[in-house]
């Protein structure tokens, strides 16, 4: 089983949420998080004076599928999240051991 985070654009989760739900992957958990890439935040204009922003609002997604299923998972994710901008974001695939379900205990390996 693989945990997929995906942090992109907020203005591109309803795209990928929609691109997903398609496909059949339901599932997720979202956070608003805030950080910064390679770009070291981005310079904006405020009052025709620029400001420095460091930390740039991004979007976490988490969800888990079987091995097979990853690999299409995060294609639908970079498809739908792609703008060809910097700061478009980052996907990253971790292994998980196991998943139990809290009502019933069903265990998932």
């Amino acid at each position: 089983m693989k945990m997929i985070v995906a942090v992109i654009r907020p203005d591109k989760f309803d795209a990928v949420k929609d691109a997903l739900s398609e496909k059949g992957y339901f599932g997720m958990t979202v956070h608003n998080v805030c950080g910064r890439g390679e770009q070291r935040g981005i310079t904006l204009q405020y009052r025709g004076k620029p400001i420095q922003v460091e930390m740039i609002d991004k979007t976490e997604i988490q969800l888990t599928t079987c091995d097979e299923k990853a690999d299409e998972v995060i294609e639908i994710i970079r498809n739908a999240a792609k703008s060809g901008k910097i700061g478009d974001g980052r996907i990253f695939v971790l292994p998980v051991e196991k998943s139990i379900t809290i009502r019933t205990g069903e265990v998932f390996y």
